[in-house]
């Protein structure tokens, strides 16, 4: 199988609701694999054949193995336990052919479970319902995926006399224009095989450190490069200011600070640039408030990172949307980083990842990382 060479294991699963080995003939044309586990843009992969023709009509692997919207589960073993690095359906076919015997191939690409929200456009009232009400209603429309629900409490309840929620898009897109309302984010990535985390909160930054990143520390080294940036112009304040309903005062929004607990850096970088909040005015003072914090915890932060670490030496699989630190690259950007974006390239004898860092500001608050 791919990257066995390594002592890295590519595990695939293909089919309807339950995915299952796929046949040898199928796996002996795979070429390369890749897995986008992305923060901002989402999940996606990407899957390259070869193509041959044994039948004159049409070429050997269109026999309904790789049918749009058929289940794929990406998985790799480093030695330990199997690691699931996406749970999703195929959306997209591309071939080429080619005049050269054993040089066309097709790429199947998909995208995570999120997709199957996104099929349908609907119109519905949500009476008296607090937004994190709304997204558990949804998140029960879909119980063949083995999501796991994960949803934070939100603090505007709505008045039917007041103002009616309402949805007009798809489930998908009702779920994420909620999270952005309260300066939440929403993803779905998988748990183990079969069991999906669908949460639906503020930006966790807390928990157990993934293994060092590495550089400049001899044998203990395991990435092959990185890189930082240090963006004056990326934080972001916001303010604004709302009517009182009953007085018809106007009442300023102070700049809220984002949600982003706890700090990473010693030194956070203050926003210099500051956006109106335009449409606070005819809000309620809770929704405007959210309306200022979304906007902060929307920003890009000031410092980012990126590079290619050696999987094998790492001896372990890069997750995004967890912290992960830094030695090797200085005091001013060393220590924990928010991973946003891993990207895990695997074909035969080789398995890369690349990934991209943020925090918000320079200097490391960890004397200690683990390794």
């Amino acid at each position: 199988m791919l990257a066995s060479t390594l002592g890295v294991r590519l595990l695939l699963w293909i089919g309807e609701t339950i995915p299952l080995p796929p046949r040898p003939p199928l796996l002996d044309a795979l070429t390369r694999v890749q897995v986008t586990n992305d923060a901002d843009s989402g999940d996606g992969f990407q899957l390259t054949f070869s193509l041959g023709r044994q039948n004159p009509l049409d070429w050997d692997l269109f026999d309904g193995s790789l049918t749009p919207l058929k289940r794929v589960v990406i998985a790799v073993d480093l030695g330990m336990a199997p690691e699931v690095l996406i749970d999703g359906v195929i959306t997209q076919h591309n071939v080429t052919p080619s005049n050269d015997p054993g040089r066309s191939t097709l790429t199947v690409t998909g995208t995570n479970l999120s997709v199957m929200l996104d099929l349908e456009e609907k119109n519905r009232p949500y009476k008296n319902q607090p937004d994190f009400i709304i997204v558990g209603s949804v998140l029960g429309s879909y119980p063949q995926f083995g999501f796991v629900p994960m949803i934070a409490p939100s603090s505007d309840v709505p008045i039917e006399l007041q103002t009616i929620p309402r949805q007009y898009e798809t489930d998908l897109g009702l779920v994420r224009r909620l999270a952005q309302r309260n300066g939440f984010v929403f993803y779905i990535e998988p748990m183990t095989f079969g069991l999906n985390k669908f949460y639906w909160g503020p930006v966790i930054r807390a928990g157990l450190p993934q293994p060092a990143l590495t550089m400049n520390m001899g044998a203990s080294t395991n990435v092959t490069s990185m890189s930082f940036t240090n963006d004056a112009l990326a934080p972001v304040a916001a303010s604004g200011s709302m009517v009182e309903q009953t007085t018809q005062i106007e009442i300023p929004i102070p700049a809220m600070p984002p949600i982003r607990i706890p700090p990473l850096a010693l030194v956070p970088a203050p926003a210099h640039r500051k956006t109106i909040l335009r449409e606070a005015a005819n809000q309620s003072s809770g929704r405007a408030a959210l309306a200022a914090v979304s906007a902060a915890t929307s920003a890009p932060e000031a410092v980012s990172g990126q590079g290619q670490l050696e999987s094998v030496r790492y001896g372990k699989v890069l997750r995004a949307r967890g912290l992960v630190g830094v030695r090797g690259a200085g005091f001013s950007y060393d220590g924990l980083y928010y991973v946003k974006g891993v990207t895990h390239q695997i074909t035969k004898g080789t398995y890369t990842q690349s990934f991209r860092l943020t925090r918000d500001g320079t200097g490391s608050l960890s004397p200690v990382l683990p390794t």
